[in-house]
């Protein structure tokens, strides 16, 4: 039998959609009918979501967004954290009241989600919030937290190595550099010359990326980098390999380099954001908030988000 919250069927809730592919300017607030779960299904009031380069990259055009299934209009945003209200027939391991975060694909942005309850497909999945993790900081694991982990998993980080982490001042290079040291791993970041502290916060040495980048990472570290994740371009792949790094240690998330694995955070280890969540409430893994914003400014934080200099993650309350 379903178990429902009290609103009426007819209900309406706010949701972020695009009738365009394009831009922030493209991006409306808009009341929509509040959507119900199916058999399976768990509906969540969202009190928070998270935004990634992900969410616009795939909406910035036709062609990226179909291979992503999306079709218009579409709403927008993936990570959400927030409380379960609704609980479809079949559905198991949620009840209405239910603290939960997790993806739900280009539609996160909502007081409303609906998504399966099994969590076995990212980006359509609910995962219990446990105590001491706020919403704020539950929304923003999923995507950056499967990436980063994924990532690892590629070129398998611990005590005896040197680990080059382009791009670590990033969304998915906050978790990275962490992740790593917490295997045991010295890591070197790439960042700008004003991220410097950031990235030695987060348990990085940094590194300033340009010209010259491997004769300064040779400086950092004589004895040799032994893994290199590149977290933006391929800057990273190119600089590694003068730095004899072999291909079978380096990996990249956002291109693809003939030889080197890419990540893909739907390919995470199943439980990786249970333990993600459980480094978060030990203290042992951090998130930094950059900056939250109200759902009605959502052309604000997409643009501070997508200038992709802003330290930390952007949050939108809802």
């Amino acid at each position: 039998m379903q178990t429902q919250s009290e609103r009426p069927r007819t209900a309406s809730g706010r949701a972020v959609q695009m009738d365009s592919f394009g831009g922030p300017e493209v991006l409306n607030v808009r009341e929509v009918l509040e959507p119900q779960a199916g058999p399976g299904q768990v509906r969540v009031r969202v009190t928070a979501a998270g935004l990634n380069p992900m969410d616009w990259l795939m909406t910035a055009d036709a062609d990226t967004a179909a291979r992503f299934g999306l079709t218009l209009p579409t709403g927008f945003g993936t990570d959400y954290a927030g409380v379960v209200d609704q609980v479809g027939d079949g559905a198991s391991g949620f009840a209405p009241g239910d603290r939960v975060f997790g993806g739900a694909l280009s539609c996160a942005i909502a007081d409303f989600v609906v998504v399966d309850s099994s969590g076995e497909t990212a980006a359509n999945e609910a995962h219990h919030t446990p105590d001491g993790v706020d919403d704020r900081t539950a929304a923003t694991l999923t995507i950056a937290g499967r990436t980063a982990s994924a990532a690892l998993d590629a070129v398998a980080p611990g005590p005896d190595d040197t680990v080059l982490i382009g791009g670590a001042g990033g969304g998915v290079g906050v978790f990275a550099v962490q992740l790593a040291r917490i295997s045991g791993a010295r890591v070197i970041g790439t960042g700008s010359a004003t991220s410097a502290d950031y990235l030695r916060d987060l348990g990085a040495e940094p590194v300033t990326y340009g010209d010259g980048l491997a004769d300064r990472v040779r400086a950092l570290a004589p004895d040799g980098v032994t893994a290199a994740i590149d977290l933006h371009g391929t800057d990273t792949v190119h600089v590694a390999r003068e730095l004899d790094v072999p291909d079978s240690r380096i990996c990249t998330i956002a291109a693809q380099v003939d030889g080197v694995v890419a990540a893909n955070g739907a390919n995470a280890a199943p439980g990786v954001l249970e333990e993600i969540a459980r480094l978060v409430v030990e203290g042992r893994l951090r998130v930094p908030i950059a900056a939250i914003f109200p759902i009605d400014q959502i052309h604000a934080a997409v643009e501070l988000q997508a200038g992709r200099h802003v330290k930390g993650k952007v949050v939108i309350d809802l």
